[in-house]
């Protein structure tokens, strides 16, 4: 760049020089520098990741015309084709020069660069180039994503309105907010992983958890819609859980729609709702966080009334004796129980797969949700520790560092077990819990583990030990705040709440990972493939164990129906925030505010996690926080980014338990952006990621 006349002759021969041998026919394409540039990039006329009729357009506002082309960032603005919505006036620009490029091109797909630069106070558009977008399939037809969109916009528009049963005035669609879709399933799941999901946890037991902790009542509420196959939370439904079933109407009304309003003020914090923007128990810094809600026309006798009724719910979970969690860790152990006599039963294998998803409901997502809760509580109480300043951030990080979870106790077997015992343990675990293409550890072992390496186990647990002072200054606040547990009672419920997650965690996902293998060996009876099966719905086997039907007739069905929907899927993008119907035809990606694990730095390479040789040292990429990734803490890795996972994910405790400095939950852009660097830095303390190469 900005080559004088009397360099040009060996800027060209710079040029051809750096190619090696080169025909005689080749050129050297030499264009004018431009100057005053104000605001560069790149512009697609259809998205090379779904080869749909998007219009993207990735640019950087500044003098450096290099930034985007050089893959270091930049923003990004999607529409669909036949986009109507009003856009600031210089993209609207972009989007019309690519239109005419389009047609002059015939239609073929084109990507092209531009540039505008400032003269005489105006912005003026350049075309720096324009080629050929090489797409691996033939994109879809405009019309027919139009129809596609308009059926989700509707569906918005819709839903938008006030509920008759639900408080707040309007809703907004997220896919992190809320038992997260994103992180546990991914954006875009197959058909059988996401009626799972639905059927286990989102369709029903969500809501009752909730009611039963003392949340209102939201029994018959799906928390989880789809558009096309994408799945998203339905934020209003998920404000409305944690209002306390004992709270005015009228009170909780106005502050679903604060918490709402907040969310739209602040989207970074879509994965962070519960502790950034939710009221959802009592801490011991409760009253001064409820003292935001003064500006928002909230009196301090209504923030009063807040906190009374998250008090009362609180000690209800929290009570050293009688406490709602304890009687969900009871019902681990029937779940196990049960689980065995199903798995060694002589039943058909339909019946054993409708058993242990009945159970895995009953004894296992439900309980799961209660100490999901407990977790997110005993959470918010440690931070609340914190924020009073009973602890400091190496307390806190000591306390998190002393939990002992199952996926500890995975990383000391691995290191001390032969592989047929470890394996009997934690054989059915695998990688995105609820896909049946994922692999389980036993049915690949060599996939996830190096079995000629021995393991170092890692460090022995330090039990967090609490001074007298901060003994004797919780046993004041608790009683100040009128809180039940004494100041052990309060620890030990924080140190349970966390490890007891996990533990409930692992066992349920034990029937749901017992009931794929289940549905696998069916569908090869019939002659299906596990790829065929992904497509179907899991309703199907529900048929199959109560009617008398032709299977391979159902099957062939669901499976066909569920592939053509999931190629819908597939051509489909959506913002991770969906706040309006015309949210739907375009939006400018946004990039997320990540959850940085630890306060250190690390410097290495980038690898992929199934690149076994590698990962020792190495910053390891993965698209979510599911637990079926806890194999990866058998290696020393220097730490971890993933696309998606929430502040409290499973992920999140996993790396601060083992002071990894990690990055979870970066977003589609910036994951992408970091996951394809060949080397970064990452500095935790300072909330950076620096990309070397």
């Amino acid at each position: 760049m900005n080559v004088t006349n009397e360099s040009l002759e060996a800027a060209i021969c710079k040029v051809i020089d750096s190619y090696g041998e080169i025909d005689l026919c080749d050129e050297i394409l030499v264009q004018p520098m431009l100057t005053n540039v104000v605001r560069s990039g790149v512009a697609f006329s259809h998205d090379p990741n779904t080869c749909s009729p998007y219009r993207v357009v990735n640019w950087s506002d500044g003098e450096n015309t290099s930034i985007v082309t050089g893959g270091k960032g930049g923003r990004v603005w999607q529409q669909a084709a036949k986009c109507k919505i009003d856009k600031p006036h210089w993209l609207k620009k972009v989007i019309n020069l690519l239109e005419e490029l389009y047609g002059l091109f015939d239609k073929a797909p084109i990507d092209c660069e531009f540039a505008f630069t400032s003269l005489a106070n105006k912005e003026v558009l350049w075309l720096l180039q324009v080629r050929p977008l090489v797409l691996p399939h033939k994109p879809e037809d405009e019309y027919v994503q139009a129809a596609r969109l308009k059926n989700i916009s509707n569906k918005v528009a819709r839903n938008m309105q006030p509920h008759p049963f639900l408080m707040g005035r309007r809703t907004v669609y997220g896919v992190m907010p809320d038992w997260n879709p994103a992180e546990i399933l991914g954006i875009r799941p197959k058909p059988l992983a996401l009626s799972l999901y639905r059927e286990l946890i989102t369709d029903s037991i969500w809501a009752y958890q909730r009611h039963n902790y003392g949340y209102i009542n939201l029994r018959s509420f799906p928390l989880m819609p789809h558009f096309f196959g994408m799945p998203y939370i339905d934020v209003r439904l998920s404000f409305n859980s944690f209002i306390p079933a004992d709270l005015n109407k009228g009170l909780a009304d106005r502050l679903v729609d604060h918490y709402i309003d907040k969310l739209l003020d602040e989207p970074t914090l879509h994965d962070k709702v519960e502790f950034q923007i939710v009221f959802s128990c009592y801490t011991l810094d409760l009253p001064d966080r409820l003292k935001s809600l003064s500006a928002e026309g909230f009196s301090i006798d209504e923030q009063g009334k807040i906190a009374s009724c998250l008090r009362k719910l609180t000690n209800r979970i929290v009570h050293p004796k009688d406490g709602l969690w304890r009687n969900d860790a009871k019902k681990i152990d029937t779940l196990n129980q049960r689980r065995e006599k199903l798995i060694t039963s002589s039943d058909d294998p339909v019946v054993r797969i409708y058993w242990l998803l009945e159970d895995g409901k009953r004894y296992g997502t439900l309980p799961f949700a209660g100490l999901a809760r407990a977790g997110f509580v005993a959470v918010q109480m440690l931070q609340s520790l914190l924020a009073v300043g009973v602890f400091s951030q190496s307390d806190y990080d000591a306390f998190i560092g002393g939990t002992s979870t199952i996926s500890r106790q995975l990383s000391r077997d691995r290191a001390t077990l032969d592989q047929s015992t470890f394996l009997s343990r934690y054989g059915h675990l695998r990688p995105g819990s609820y896909d049946i293409l994922s692999a389980r550890y036993d049915e690949a072992p060599e996939l996830y583990f190096d079995w000629t390496k021995k393991q170092r186990p890692p460090d022995p647990v330090l039990p967090f030990k609490l001074s007298l002072e901060q003994m004797r200054e919780i046993v004041k606040l608790l009683e100040l705040h009128g809180l039940h547990p004494d100041a052990v009672s309060l620890l030990d419920f924080m140190q349970s709440g966390i490890e007891l997650r996990e533990l409930s965690k692992f066992y349920f996902t034990r029937n749901l990972s017992d009931a794929l293998a289940l549905i696998n060996a069916v569908g090869n009876d019939y002659g299906f493939s596990k790829e065929d099966l992904s497509y179907c719905d899991i309703s199907v086997f529900k048929e199959l164990h109560i009617a008398a039907l032709e299977p391979k007739d159902l099957l062939s069905r669901s499976i066909e129906q569920g592939m053509a929907r999931h190629l819908e899927t597939l051509k489909l993008s959506l913002p991770p925030l969906i706040s309006n119907p015309e949210d739907v035809w375009g939006f400018e990606w946004p990039e997320s505010e990540p959850n940085f694990i630890t306060q250190k730095q690390v410097t290495a390479t980038v690898v992929d996690c199934h690149d076994l040789e590698k990962l020792n040292g190495a910053i390891v990429c993965i698209p979510n926080a599911d637990p079926g990734f806890d194999w990866l803490f058998a290696y020393p890795i220097a730490s971890l980014i993933t696309a998606w996972g929430g502040a409290n994910s499973h992920m999140a405790i996993r790396a601060g338990e083992l002071c990894l400095p990690s990055v979870i939950g970066a977003g589609e852009i910036l994951y992408r952006r970091w996951s394809t660097s060949k080397r970064l830095h990452i500095d935790c303390a300072s909330r950076r990621v620096e990309r070397l190469a």
